[in-house]
């Protein structure tokens, strides 16, 4: 049974015009792998109501799991929880459990929950809440798509709420090898490697050092044995 798939959705204009330099898809990417969860898309898109929507519906009809990072927080251009609720034609407001979580923070630390910082507590009917740790304010989750922060300390806490209530496949694993040749000398034998092991992921990537080309081997897959055989297979046509 092939795993699980899922999709990833960073929301926001800084990452698209090169302010901030976007972590989460990173590390999204190596927790999937180790739950058995195949991520299969990333998609960034500006704080526009009209993309935010579209790509969600795209996301949540082609994968079964959507991550989305960006625009929950207590600005005017936090629109991710609209456009959710919007994607999914429910209604949104302050709720009640959400409304606590932040009341009892906020008299923690001595600050107001003001009408901004309440805009955190707008929750789409029907979604369940994710635990935020770190800040409190919490994301959510809507059929099967899970609405996180975009500052990657929060992302990663809720992302470690997340994961142990999804059914996961086999982890995915890899082995890497360093060949100091070119792409183009190697290419015949990779190709041939592939249509033989066709269950498994071959990836060539190239790199130069002091002058010279060559070129990391990723064989990616479930069966350690078969990513042992096809190494093995590789060193010996490669002649290592």
């Amino acid at each position: 049974m092939p795993n699980p798939t899922a999709a990833m959705l960073v929301i926001g204009d800084e990452i698209l015009s090169g302010r901030t330099r976007d972590a989460n898809m990173y590390f999204l990417a190596g927790e999937l792998t180790k739950h058995g969860i195949d991520l299969g898309e990333v998609r960034i898109v500006s704080d526009d109501s009209a993309a935010i929507i579209s790509a969600v519906q795209a996301l949540s009809a082609g994968f079964d799991h959507v991550f989305t990072s960006g625009g929950i927080g207590p600005t005017h251009d936090d629109i991710t929880a609209d456009c959710i609720s919007q994607a999914f034609g429910v209604q949104i407001d302050v709720r009640d459990d959400a409304r606590a979580l932040l009341a009892a923070h906020y008299k923690t630390t001595g600050k107001e929950l003001n009408e901004a910082r309440l805009r955190m507590a707008r929750i789409p009917d029907g979604a369940l809440l994710i635990d935020n740790p770190v800040s409190v304010a919490p994301g959510f989750s809507l059929g099967n798509v899970h609405v996180m922060a975009g500052v990657p300390l929060v992302f990663q806490a809720m992302v470690a709420s997340v994961l142990p209530g999804l059914t996961g496949g086999q982890p995915m694993l890899s082995q890497t090898l360093r060949v100091h040749r070119g792409e183009g000398d190697i290419a015949p034998m990779l190709g041939a490697l592939a249509a033989r092991y066709g269950d498994l992921s071959i990836g060539c990537y190239p790199f130069q050092q002091d002058g010279a080309f060559g070129a990391n081997i990723v064989i990616r897959g479930t069966e350690g044995s078969r990513i042992d055989a096809a190494m093995t297979q590789l060193a010996k046509e490669l002649e290592l």
